[in-house]
C-alpha cells in the first residue's frame, strides 16, 4: 500500500498570503501583481487547491504588502479571495478583498470605438456589478460595452 504523503509549503515571516482565489486565476494574480523572473522575495503558489468550499489557488508572497489598487484589481478576476498579513510567521490582519463599485484606468474597455481607447488622454471607467451567477461584469461609464469574461486578459 502506498504511503500518504502531504506537500508542504513553507510559511513565510513577513508578507502577504491571498488565499480563496477562484480555481485557475493564480497566474493572474501574479500578473497583476508585477511578479516576474526579476522579483528576488520567496513566492509560492498552488494552483486547483481542494478547499472546504471546493477547489482554490493560493498565493503566498514573502516581503510584500498589497496596495489598494493590487486588491482592487485581484477582487475583479477573484471577488471571494481572502488577504492574509503575515508578521512574524504570524497572521495579524485577514481580509476579504472588496469588490469596489467602479475603476478607473485598471481594465482596457474591449469596445475599440470607445473614447478611452482612442488618442484622448482619457482614463477608461466602469461601473462594477456582481451575481452569484454570473460573477463580475463591468460596465463601461464611456460606451456602455459589457465585460463579463477574460477580465484579467484586459487588466493594464
Amino acid at each position: 500500500m502506498k504511503e500518504k504523503r502531504d506537500l508542504k509549503i513553507q510559511a513565510i515571516e513577513n508578507g502577504t498570503v491571498i488565499d480563496h482565489i477562484k480555481a485557475g486565476e493564480a497566474l493572474n494574480v501574479l500578473r497583476i501583481l508585477g511578479i516576474s523572473s526579476a522579483f528576488r522575495a520567496t513566492i509560492s503558489f498552488v494552483m486547483n487547491a481542494p478547499g472546504a468550499a471546493g477547489i482554490k489557488d493560493v498565493v503566498k508572497i514573502e516581503g510584500k504588502e498589497l496596495s489598494v489598487e493590487e486588491l482592487n484589481r485581484i477582487a475583479l478576476i477573484s471577488p471571494k479571495a481572502t488577504i492574509n498579513i503575515i508578521r512574524d510567521f504570524e497572521v495579524v490582519q485577514k481580509n476579504n478583498v472588496v469588490l469596489p463599485s467602479y475603476v478607473e484606468g485598471v481594465v482596457r474597455c474591449i469596445n475599440s470605438n470607445c473614447i478611452s481607447n482612442s488618442s484622448e488622454p482619457i482614463k477608461s471607467k466602469f461601473s462594477v456589478l456582481q451575481s452569484e451567477e454570473e460573477g463580475v461584469t463591468l460596465r463601461c461609464l464611456y460606451c456602455e460595452h459589457v465585460i463579463s469574461e477574460n477580465i484579467a486578459e484586459n487588466l493594464l
